[in-house]
């Protein structure tokens, strides 16, 4: 008897009639004697609609009260879900983070989980009940605060639910049917993957691609949890994530990932002496913001530079205010802001073992008249830059230059 997990977006609890379809699918995993724990989003389109909620009664809305409204989401179709799950005979008991026992730190609306006890989980479990959990969520350990897990938070959930209680299998059902080697709304030839490693999947998750959120893999690779992604909208095979084989090191390129929600904040003639950078991004960790890249210009002279980093759009104004107030205190002459930028990236693990990708890569970029702004590389990846406007052209010209067609 196997114990899965299982997490549904948005997109499959959208509606009363297909919260009864993922009844369903539960009903028949169930009945393959199968112990079932099930964790959903809030249903398409209910936290953007709170979201505008809050700003219409605040223009700055205060990060706590965001959770405990944000929150409310997933504990309706967590609540829906189980009934609907009762209705076709089972027994099935809904939890929200606090009543599963997701402990998390206090940093609200993108809080990490610390640890997860899953007594009362595994409990009802072996009390013959569907445990359906409300996924985004947690509370923080000593004033019991309602704290939200960011963009995608339900990911994280699942798969984090399932390294705690040794589930055999995490299995992510959303409205694709699988990884693709790059988004098929751009390139309809794209081609889905058998498998991927946990580490292709992290760098496409962190990217840009939409499939798994970025946390909710490395707790994947972390636990070595096995996490399938699946449609819930038909039987087919999904993709698996797993650990690196040999097999895969023959795969020069993966995949083309892209994120247009990228700004690059550019502070002109900075000071260049030692700690200037160190006080630059200790004040912009300091507001919670995730820097990616970072390039330096130094001057002929060596006295001034330029620093240029991107980080998520949503934000550039927060990551304005600050490096606009370090600018005034450390003479540097002004700050800039472009948010229409993107980041285009190849990826795979056969990068290891074969040179040229990036050659080819900047070639290729090159042919068609797209310029690059910004360049970082890993062992497994290489990412660039470009305006936004080339997006779509780079993501199909790269696709076809390292032959990832179907």
């Amino acid at each position: 008897m196997a114990l899965i997990v299982q997490k549904y977006g948005g997109t499959s609890v959208g509606s009363v009639d297909r919260i009864k379809a993922v009844a369903a699918r539960v009903a028949r995993t169930a009945a393959e004697g199968n112990r079932v724990i099930v964790v959903v989003s809030a249903m398409s389109g209910e936290t953007d609609k709170l979201i505008g909620l809050a700003h219409q009664v605040s223009s700055n809305p205060n990060e706590r009260e965001m959770d405990m409204l944000l929150s409310s989401g997933e504990r309706v179709t967590s609540a829906l879900t189980a009934m609907a799950i009762e209705a076709l005979g089972l027994k099935a008991r809904a939890l929200t983070g606090r009543q599963a026992g997701i402990y998390t730190d206090t940093v609200h609306t993108k809080a990490r989980i610390e640890r997860i006890a899953g007594d009362r989980i595994k409990k009802a479990v072996d009390d013959g009940y569907v445990v359906v959990i409300a996924g985004f969520q947690g509370v923080t350990e000593g004033e019991s605060e309602v704290t939200t897990l960011g963009r995608g938070g339900s990911d994280l959930s699942a798969v984090a639910v399932a390294a705690a209680v040794k589930a055999d299998l995490c299995e992510i059902y959303t409205d694709v049917d699988g990884v693709y080697t790059t988004d098929p709304n751009i390139v309809p030839d794209a081609r889905k993957l058998r498998k991927i490693s946990h580490e292709e999947m992290l760098e496409l998750a962190s990217l840009g691609a939409k499939v798994l959120q970025t946390r909710s893999v490395e707790f994947a690779m972390k636990y070595n949890v096995p996490v399938v992604v699946r449609s819930s909208f038909n039987d087919n095979p999904g993709t698996l994530v797993v650990e690196e084989d040999k097999d895969m090191e023959n795969v020069v390129v993966s995949g083309i990932a892209y994120d247009k929600n990228q700004a690059k904040i550019t502070m002109i003639n900075v000071p260049d002496r030692p700690g200037i950078a160190a006080r630059i991004f200790e004040a912009i960790a300091g507001a919670n913001i995730v820097v990616d890249m970072i390039v330096q210009n130094i001057s002929s002279d060596g006295r001034l530079a330029d620093i240029s980093f991107t980080v998520p759009k949503t934000d550039s104004r927060k990551a304005l205010e600050v490096t606009d107030a370090l600018a005034k205190g450390m003479g540097a002459q002004k700050v800039d802001v472009r948010e229409d930028i993107s980041k285009v990236s190849v990826v795979g693990v056969g990068m290891r073992t074969h040179s040229g990708v990036a050659a080819k890569m900047f070639q290729t970029l090159a042919g068609h008249g797209i310029n690059i702004m910004m360049i970082s590389t890993s062992e497994i990846k290489v990412s660039c830059v470009i305006d936004l406007k080339f997006t779509e052209l780079a993501v199909r010209v790269l696709h076809d230059a390292f032959g990832l067609a179907g």
